[in-house]
């Protein structure tokens, strides 16, 4: 049985989540999409979603570093083109990608490639 305690803080959890969400709803009615700040901070997000997808290409850690480049670069390009095949539809593109990636690890594994 829960204690007073843990009500507590999942009380405060609650609360501090919730101010974040209410704030976000309520500034982001009064935001301009088409405005330079808006646009910047797509931009950003894109960059940094671009350096994050380089770094795992390129320089990845973990079990991830012991697969090839190639696996992991074929494995990318064909979770772009489903995306676009698919019309930009993330989800074609990121199972697409894993799929690819997953068979390539599997036949290598199996000494097929």
């Amino acid at each position: 049985m829960a204690t007073p305690e843990l009500w507590l803080i999942f009380a405060l959890v609650f609360a501090g989540t919730f101010v974040w969400r209410a704030l976000g709803v309520a500034i982001a009615s009064r935001i301009n999409p088409d405005g330079a700040i808006f646009q910047w901070v797509s931009c950003v997000a894109y960059a940094m979603l671009a350096g994050l997808i380089s770094r795992v290409l390129l320089l990845p850690i973990g079990t991830l570093a012991d697969t090839p480049t190639l696996d992991r670069a074929i494995a990318m390009a064909a979770g772009f083109a489903l995306f676009f095949v698919f019309g930009r539809h993330i989800f074609a593109g990121t199972i697409g990608a894993f799929s690819v990636f997953l068979a390539l690890t599997m036949l290598r594994a199996e000494g097929m490639i």
